[in-house]
């Protein structure tokens, strides 16, 4: 096999790798996004001492990641942190679970539980079906909106359009309230929009509902 040969299949394999090892991570980290579904439900049983929780982990968080950055790991938090790190993520400070946790606390105290719920759920499971089937099956990127696909963009949408109908039984509400978080979670603004999806969307599941 001639040089050019090898050199193409070294980087080949080395793409495969790397594409491979993305998908990884990303279904780590989405694993522990829709986490904050379980939101709704503690909400339901106390709405303050799941806010304390909520707040609680931050700042647990917040304080592991800091000592991180100084070099002091961290035990179980740093190494679920550093294995859920995109690439962009390295060697700064990984904001993802201060902006997820924040998020869903602003839909709790900014809505009614109801709105609030749809807001949380589009969060935990519209996002991560965006950014999962983007990654594994997105093969037509929107221009404009950084790396997202119209396939995560269908996706987010029908997640939230199933979500809301189960909740609000509200063909209209539900197409509405999907197009939102569908439009919010379009924006290229990296982790922040743990904080805009839940918050845009709430705000317009109570304008509808």
């Amino acid at each position: 096999m001639s040089d050019s040969r090898l050199m193409h299949a070294a980087t080949k394999t080395k793409s495969t790798d790397a594409y491979y090892g993305e998908i990884k991570t990303e279904l780590f980290r989405k694993s522990i996004h829709v986490l904050v579904a379980f939101v709704p439900a503690l909400a339901t049983i106390n709405i303050q001492i799941t806010q304390l929780f909520l707040a609680s982990a931050v700042i647990i968080y917040s304080l592991s990641e800091l000592m991180r950055m100084n070099g002091r790991q961290v035990i179980l938090i740093s190494g679920i942190t550093a294995a859920a790190s995109r690439e962009r993520d390295k060697g700064c400070l990984v904001l993802g679970p201060v902006t997820l946790a924040v998020g869903a606390m602003l839909a709790l105290m900014l809505y009614p539980l109801k709105a609030a719920e749809i807001a949380i759920y589009a969060l935990a499971f519209g996002d991560s079906a965006a950014s999962l089937i983007g990654k594994l099956f997105g093969r037509i990127v929107l221009p404009g909106f950084g790396k997202k696909t119209l396939e995560g963009t269908l996706a987010c949408f029908t997640v939230v359009f199933i979500i809301t109908m189960v909740i609000s039984s509200n063909i209209r509400a539900a197409f509405i309230i999907a197009s939102a978080a569908t439009l919010i979670e379009l924006i290229p603004i990296k982790d922040l929009d743990n904080l805009l999806i839940p918050v845009g969307t709430g705000f317009v599941a109570v304008m509808i509902l």
